[in-house]
């Protein structure tokens, strides 16, 4: 039994040594939590400035799913036999992931030029129904919804704390796994970082618009989110900020 776990671990080391942080990746968010069943979360934003990663500012708290972390679909590697994330398993999903779009209850927000924002209204829908082949995607009906499926994706709910949210690529299209876990994103934390989350990542609102004016698609923002002890082992492998 030993040595079986021995060669687990050693494979999951040549998997692991075989992936980098991509090379066009400049800017990147850094999450590292004490353990894998941590709510809480420290963050770090860093660039790539004369091929060498720089913190920019100083580190904020944040708040992850109320089970902790499991391994998650992004651009990492997972370890063999790892458990993976599952739809409503209350956990943030731990790897490597793209930043995508921004979503919100306001008409403008300051940003990027080059990143989309798109104003929600009550036909924006985020499907969450793993039995959808639209699981995990963003639709707008053409009409205002009526079903309780329907009702259930919208995503303007009258929730201040999701009026403002940006895409972490967990499971994301075109590669949707389903049951995988949906709708992950940067969000505005509740009750003053008082409550965990369903699997978002969530911290002070004038943080997270921080964060929405600094992306730049072009540089190809990256979110790195893993427990302290998987972080300092992966971090020389992986080329981690």
């Amino acid at each position: 039994m030993k040595l079986a776990w021995l060669w687990v671990y050693i494979f999951s080391l040549i998997a692991a040594s075989g992936f980098e942080l991509p090379r066009d990746s400049s800017q990147c968010v850094v999450g590292v939590a004490a353990g894998w069943n941590s709510s809480t979360v420290n963050l770090r934003y860093f660039e790539k400035r004369g091929g060498g990663w720089k913190q920019v500012g100083n580190a904020w708290k944040g708040r992850l799913g109320s089970k902790g972390l499991v391994w998650g679909r992004g651009l990492h590697p997972n370890p063999s036999g790892a458990t993976l994330k599952k739809e409503s398993d209350g956990r943030s999903p731990a790897g490597v992931f793209d930043l995508g779009g921004v979503w919100g209850a306001h008409k403008g927000v300051k940003k990027h030029p080059k990143l989309s924002y798109r104003q929600v209204t009550s036909r924006d829908l985020w499907v969450e129904d793993p039995g959808s082949g639209s699981y995990n995607r963003h639709l707008v009906l053409d009409h205002e919804p009526s079903t309780a499926w329907e009702k259930k994706a919208q995503m303007k709910q009258n929730d201040y704390p999701q009026s403002l949210k940006m895409f972490i690529a967990h499971n994301a299209p075109p590669k949707v796994v389903a049951n995988g876990g949906s709708s992950i994103f940067f969000h505005i934390w509740r009750r003053e970082g008082a409550a965990a989350t369903a699997g978002c990542t969530t911290m002070i609102e004038d943080r997270l618009r921080w964060l929405i004016a600094t992306v730049d698609p072009s540089r190809r923002p990256t979110y790195v989110l893993l427990p302290q002890a998987e972080y300092d082992r992966l971090k020389p492998l992986w080329k981690l900020p």
